[in-house]
C-alpha cells in the first residue's frame, strides 16, 4: 500500500529522528585558518516538530514554521541557561574609517600565505543522515558552523528561514546571546515565510529582522550567506547553497568558508585603482559594494563593522547579482559590469585557460568541458541561452604570450530525472525543492532544447547505467541519493575532467532572474533577484616570488587530493617534473564522473506533475498544484 507526498495545499506534519551531534574536527580552508581550539557541544539536542508545506513559486520550497512551538526556554533543558560565560575587554586597534571612500582601493597589498602540500578543498559539502559514512567524510553541519560559543554576532541572509530550526544550531548555552540578525525579502504582509519570521521573532528576543528592497516583481531574496564576529575579535564569511530550513539540509548542500579574519592592524591606503581580481582585498571590496547596493543605510552596520577587518588570506572573486538595470557601457569601473552575467563574463574573462596545444602542434587542443548543475531551470529560451549566458560562461584570459585562448567548451547541465528523486534518501520530499517545468507546449519545447546537454545528478554505479565497464571507470562522488540543492558551475580542461580550470559554487540557479536577461538596444541588463556566489580558480595558490604554479582536480569522498586525483591524467600525458612541482587544490565534487547524457527515455523531475509511481518510501506523488 503507497502513500501519498503532501502538495503545497496539503500540510505535511514530519517528525524527525535525533540526529548525531558528534563533533567534526574543523580543518582549514581557502587557505587554512588561524589554528584554535574548537570545544563544540557533544549533547545531544531533540529535533522538534515543524510544519513543512511542499511548494513555494517556481524557484524554491516554502516552509511555515509551526506556530504550535515551545517557547525558546524549551529549546534548553529545564533550568540552564549560560554557563561560565567570563566578560573580556579588548582594546580594538585605532582605525579610521571614512564611509565616502572604501578603504580597500589600493594599488599594491600584501597577498595570501603561500602553502605547501595538497591544498584541501575550498568547498565543502554537507553532512546528510542517510548516507555510508565514506560519504560524508569532511562534511559539515550546519550546527558545526553555528555552534560554536565564540559568535557573538550571526548575520543570515537567505530566501526561506525556520527560526526555531536555525535556534537550534548554536550553542545551547550561548543561543540567547548571540545576536541574530535576518535579511529576507519576503515584503509581503501574506507571504508565509514572513509571517514565520515575524512569529520567530517575538519568541527569540535577540533576533532582529531586515527586509530587502525587492523592486522586480519576480525576483527574490535568493543570497545564502553567514556572517560572523566573534568574542575573540576575529569575523568569517560563509557563502551556502542552501535554505535555512531543516528539509533543504537534508539535500546536497555547499558550503565555502573565509578563514577567520583579524582585525586590521591600521587603514590601508586610499588608490585609485581597484584591487586584482581573486584577491581577498577585491573581494572585499565587492562584497561591501553588495552591502551598500541594498540601499545607503540599510545595511550601514554590517558594512562598518567589516571595514574594520583584515581579508588578505582570501582566495576568491565574489560573483553576485542584485536588482535592477545594469548600463554596460559606462566608463566606470565601479559601476560597468558588476553584477549577474556581466559579472561572470568580467571574472572569467581574467582566468587563465591556456590551450594544452601549442601552435605548432599539428594536433587540435583538447574541447574543455564547462559543466553547471542547478537544482531549478526557469524558463530561459533557447536564444538566451546560447547567445548570452554560455558565452559568458565561455570567456576566458588569452595566452600571454601567444595571445590565443581556449576552444570554446562543450556545455553540459546536470539535472535529476524523476526515477533519481524517488530513490533519493528523502523520496518525493526532496522533489518539492527541485524546479523543472515540463508539461506546457513552450515548456516542452525547452526540455526538447536543453535534451542534448541534460546528464544524469545519480552517476555512481548502478543499474541505471550502461556497461559493467563503463561502471568500473566512474570516480564516484557517493552523493547520488541525496538530491541535488546545490549549484556548481566547473570548467573542466579537457574532455577527460581530470583537471579544473575555475570552479564556482553559487546560489544562482539557471534563470534570466538570477543572472540578468540579454543586453537591451540600450546596453542595458535587467537582474529580478539578489543572488552570492564565489569562483576560484588555480592561479589563486601560485607564488609570483617562488615562481610556484598550481593546478585544480576533482576529488571525490574527501576533500584532500590523493595520489590518485593527482595522477588521474597521465595515461593522456605522463607528467613532467614541473608538474610534479605544482601545488594541487581540490575540489570535492558533488556528483560522480564521467556524465551519464539523458537517454530517450530519460525525463528530467517536474514537481508539477503528478506520479503514482511509488517512491523507495512507498509515497507516491500528487503533484504541486501551486
Amino acid at each position: 500500500m503507497t502513500s501519498s507526498v503532501p502538495s503545497s495545499s496539503e500540510p505535511k506534519r514530519r517528525r524527525s529522528s535525533e540526529s548525531s551531534d558528534s563533533s567534526l574536527e574543523i580543518r582549514p580552508i581557502s587557505p587554512p585558518p588561524l589554528k584554535r581550539d574548537t570545544a563544540l557541544s557533544n549533547k545531544r539536542c531533540r529535533v522538534e516538530e515543524v510544519e513543512v508545506i511542499d511548494l513555494c513559486a517556481d524557484d524554491e520550497p516554502t516552509i511555515v514554521v509551526d506556530t504550535k512551538q515551545s517557547s525558546p526556554k524549551g529549546l534548553v533543558e529545564a533550568g540552564s541557561g549560560p554557563k561560565d560565560v567570563r566578560k573580556i575587554k579588548r582594546t580594538r586597534p585605532s582605525i579610521e574609517i571614512d564611509d565616502s571612500e572604501d578603504p580597500t582601493e589600493l594599488v599594491e597589498m600584501k597577498g595570501p600565505t603561500p602553502l605547501n602540500g595538497p591544498v584541501p578543498s575550498p568547498m565543502q559539502l554537507n553532512s546528510i543522515e542517510g548516507l555510508p559514512a565514506a560519504s560524508n567524510k569532511d562534511t559539515l553541519r550546519l550546527r558545526d558552523i553555528l555552534g560554536d560559543p565564540l559568535i557573538r554576532e550571526c548575520w543570515l541572509f537567505n530566501y526561506l528561514f525556520d527560526m526555531d530550526f536555525v535556534m537550534k544550531q548554536f550553542d545551547s548555552d550561548t543561543r540567547d546571546m548571540v545576536q541574530v540578525q535576518l535579511v529576507h525579502g519576503s515584503w509581503k504582509d501574506e507571504d508565509r515565510n514572513r509571517i514565520g519570521i515575524e512569529e520567530a521573532t517575538r519568541r527569540y528576543s535577540n533576533v532582529k529582522v531586515t527586509t530587502a528592497y525587492m523592486p522586480e516583481a519576480y525576483g527574490t531574496h535568493h543570497s545564502k550567506m553567514m556572517i560572523l564576529f566573534r568574542h575573540d575579535d576575529s569575523a568569517q564569511v560563509i557563502l551556502l547553497t542552501g535554505n535555512l530550513i531543516e528539509r533543504d539540509w537534508r539535500m546536497s548542500q555547499a558550503i565555502w568558508r573565509t578563514p577567520l579574519l583579524p582585525l586590521q592592524i591600521q587603514g590601508p591606503k586610499p588608490g585609485k585603482s581597484l584591487p586584482k581580481l581573486g584577491t581577498g582585498h577585491r573581494f572585499k571590496h565587492d562584497l561591501l559594494a553588495y552591502f551598500r547596493a541594498y540601499g545607503p543605510t540599510k545595511l550601514q552596520d554590517i558594512t562598518t563593522q567589516l571595514q574594520q577587518y583584515d581579508f588578505t588570506e582570501v582566495r576568491g572573486a565574489l560573483i553576485a547579482s542584485v536588482p535592477g538595470k545594469q548600463g554596460l557601457r559606462s566608463t566606470d569601473p565601479e559601476t560597468d559590469s558588476r553584477w549577474g552575467w556581466p559579472s561572470l563574463k568580467r571574472i572569467l574573462s581574467c582566468i587563465p585557460t591556456s590551450p594544452s596545444c601549442s601552435g605548432q602542434s599539428a594536433s587540435p587542443a583538447p574541447q574543455p568541458h564547462t559543466i553547471a548543475q542547478v537544482s531549478s531551470v526557469a524558463s530561459i529560451g533557447e536564444n538566451w541561452l546560447s547567445s548570452t549566458f554560455i558565452p559568458a560562461l565561455s570567456a576566458t584570459a588569452a595566452h600571454p604570450t601567444t595571445g590565443k585562448t581556449s576552444t570554446n567548451p562543450k556545455f553540459s547541465l546536470i539535472f535529476p530525472t524523476a526515477e533519481e528523486i524517488r530513490r533519493s534518501v528523502n523520496g518525493y520530499e526532496a522533489g518539492a525543492s527541485i524546479h523543472m517545468k515540463t508539461q506546457s507546449p513552450a515548456q516542452a519545447k525547452q526540455v526538447s532544447f536543453l535534451r542534448p546537454m541534460l546528464c544524469h545528478w545519480a552517476g555512481e554505479r548502478t543499474t541505471l547505467f550502461s556497461t559493467p565497464a563503463s561502471r568500473e571507470l566512474t570516480r564516484e562522488a557517493g552523493r547520488g541519493r541525496a538530491a541535488p540543492h546545490i549549484k556548481t558551475y566547473i570548467r573542466f580542461s579537457d574532455p577527460t575532467v581530470t583537471e579544473i580550470h575555475w570552479a564556482m559554487m553559487t546560489s544562482a540557479n539557471l534563470s534570466t532572474q538570477a543572472w540578468g536577461g540579454a543586453q537591451t538596444a540600450g546596453g542595458e541588463v535587467r537582474i529580478c533577484s539578489y543572488e552570492i556566489g564565489v569562483v576560484i580558480w588555480p592561479a589563486l595558490w601560485e607564488d609570483a616570488e617562488s615562481g610556484s604554479k598550481a593546478k585544480m582536480v576533482p576529488v571525490f569522498k574527501g576533500d584532500t587530493p590523493m595520489a590518485e586525483d593527482i595522477k588521474a591524467d597521465t595515461p593522456i600525458q605522463e607528467a613532467t617534473a614541473e608538474e610534479e612541482a605544482k601545488t594541487v587544490i581540490g575540489f570535492r565534487m558533488p556528483y560522480s564522473l564521467p556524465l551519464h547524457p539523458y537517454t530517450s527515455h530519460s525525463r528530467p523531475w517536474c514537481a508539477s506533475e503528478a506520479s503514482s509511481i511509488p517512491d523507495h518510501l512507498g509515497r507516491i506523488w500528487p503533484g504541486n498544484r501551486k
